[in-house]
């Protein structure tokens, strides 16, 4: 069984990359456009808090958050969309507390979970290391989001291993979910960290292949970034289709981002 406190460890440090790009903004630059429509920098720390909040329940009032899955079945194409925007809409340095205080509860809660157990989720139940390497992914997409509204550029590091760990092990749910046949045989997948180390997973001798920037894999698998604008390396039809679907992130599949101009 997995040990959360290293991916813990990880996400705190996610957060307080994201949460000091956020924390001096002047109230129009909470307002900026991200890359997701609809959704400006202050959508996009709102929905975090959001995660964090409904996280944090799973693990600490599972009747509490049965209801919130209730609300979330009852309008399926609007609940996270719905509350991004309840978030949004308060002044930034509410957001920004509340944020702060959310991700800090999940944390604790997290920390002191029973060795082995597993919390409620909107899919399937998550043990802590799995849901704090998910809090993780997302914190980073949607911190992506954020540097580009701002014009920023958060530096990657090896804190992707967690990401790109995840989304290897969703390679058969990103086929699922496509309504495609799950590939028989397992992928060898290579991916070289910020650091230089290469993290590889699957066997040496598969004969379909992905290699490449574990940064690279990271943002297609978060759909922060077009395929067509990567450096990754597919090697078989089966790992080829897959660069194409690729999500780490539970729902339906995401619309992901266009390709830059020049690639058009």
């Amino acid at each position: 069984m997995a040990d959360p406190t290293p991916v813990l460890d990880d996400l705190r440090a996610e957060s307080d990359e994201l949460d000091r790009l956020v924390a001096g903004l002047s109230p129009q630059r909470w307002a900026l456009p991200t890359p997701a429509p609809g959704w400006t920098v202050a959508h996009q720390i709102a929905h975090l808090a959001w995660t964090d909040h409904s996280s944090a329940l799973a693990v600490t009032d599972q009747n509490a958050f049965a209801r919130e899955v209730e609300k979330a079945l009852a309008a399926p194409g609007d609940f996270v969309d719905n509350g991004a925007r309840e978030g949004a809409q308060k002044p930034p340095a509410r957001l920004l507390a509340d944020w702060r205080a959310g991700r800090e509860a999940l944390s604790e809660a997290l920390r002191k979970a029973p060795a082995g157990a597993r919390f409620p989720w909107y899919g399937p139940p998550m043990s802590a290391a799995s849901m704090a390497t998910a809090r993780l992914m997302e914190t980073w997409a949607h911190g992506q989001d954020v540097a580009d509204a701002l014009g920023e550029v958060l530096a990657p590091t090896d804190r992707l291993r967690h990401i790109a760990r995840l989304g290897v092990r969703t390679r058969d749910f990103a086929f699922g979910v496509q309504g495609l046949p799950t590939p028989f045989e397992e992928f060898r997948v290579e991916l070289r960290g910020p650091s230089g180390e290469v993290w590889a997973y699957g066997p040496e001798g598969a004969t379909d292949r992905v290699t490449g920037p574990a940064l690279d894999f990271c943002l297609l698998v978060t759909q922060r970034a077009h395929r067509a604008d990567l450096a990754l390396r597919a090697e078989g039809p089966d790992a080829d289709r897959w660069l194409d679907i690729a999500q780490a992130f539970a729902g339906p599949p995401g619309s992901g981002r266009p390709p830059k101009e020049g690639d058009r």
